[in-house]
């Protein structure tokens, strides 16, 4: 990668990745499973390929923007060249959570278990989203004064745009899919896991609450939201988890008791096996007690 390529800035406070801008011209950033601790933006600008992530496998061709939180696996692949440009910010250098109300990309698209993390840009979308990543390039070139305030101002343009063109587009297909039976029952799941996710962690539990079938709603969740249902509970749980372990200083066990779980311990594992870094490990490399600083 040369250096024209690559635009990056660095925690002075312990050497890790602050927040960085590159170009990719093939696959061998994402021919490997990814398990970053800090978030990222993928642009495609030319060529296709497959998406997996989050167990689920997705098409991707240029003017698409990926979405990654920390620690979300993904990996890429396919059979023709494919470029595009990355952008990386770690937590400490701006957190979503802290900023919802500025930005509202929380949810939408970061940590959104429901929706594909593909976003579709036209043509002016796209000229858009390059203005703003030309802007970066050019403030990245010399560390002067206020450059950190202006970097965060840059990147909150881009996450504002892209939030507002995905529930636009959210909102489109909703109104295509108003008379249909299935995806309305989705909803009611949607809603039945956000609220009872804290109490209720297995899918029949959820199929009783609808007065469906376990079966029926497992193939309606895995045909329309390309996951299965046990999947979707327990990544939301994670979610809940890791923003409580960035925000707050509260014991791993407390945690896990506001969660549903009763034994520390098992809460670990069952975390390590959906996030694939233990707890504490968590937030060794993404944050501390930042909704207390």
């Amino acid at each position: 990668m040369t250096a024209q390529h690559a635009f990056t800035l660095v925690n002075s406070r312990n050497g890790s990745l602050f927040f960085k801008v590159l170009s990719f011209e093939d696959y061998s950033h994402f021919d490997h499973l990814q398990r970053l601790n800090y978030y990222a933006i993928i642009l495609i600008t030319a060529g296709s390929g497959k998406l997996n992530a989050d167990f689920a496998e997705y098409d991707i061709r240029a003017n698409d923007v990926l979405f990654f939180a920390p620690y979300q696996p993904f990996m890429i692949t396919g059979s023709c060249p494919i470029e595009g440009i990355i952008l990386y910010f770690h937590s400490d250098f701006y957190c979503i959570h802290n900023h919802q109300k500025e930005v509202a990309c929380n949810g939408i698209l970061f940590n959104n278990i429901y929706e594909s993390p593909v976003l579709g840009l036209d043509d002016r979308e796209l000229e858009r989203f390059l203005s703003n990543i030309d802007l970066i390039k050019e403030e990245m070139k010399a560390a002067e004064l206020a450059q950190h305030e202006s970097l965060i101002s840059y990147l909150k343009i881009i996450l504002i745009n892209l939030t507002r063109i995905k529930v636009r587009q959210a909102a489109e297909r909703k109104i295509s899919f108003s008379n249909e039976k299935e995806p309305f029952i989705l909803q009611h799941l949607k809603d039945a896991i956000e609220q009872h996710y804290k109490t209720k962690h297995s899918a029949s539990e959820y199929a009783e609450l609808l007065n469906i079938a376990p079966n029926s709603l497992a193939k309606i969740t895995k045909t329309h939201l390309n996951k299965t249902l046990t999947y979707l509970i327990s990544e939301r749980i994670v979610i809940e988890a890791k923003r409580e372990l960035y925000l707050t200083s509260k014991p791993v066990k407390e945690i896990a008791y506001e969660l549903g779980f009763n034994d520390e311990y098992y809460f670990s594992r069952f975390f390590k096996t959906n996030a694939d870094v233990s707890p504490q490990l968590f937030r060794e490399n993404v944050g501390f007690a930042k909704g207390e600083a």
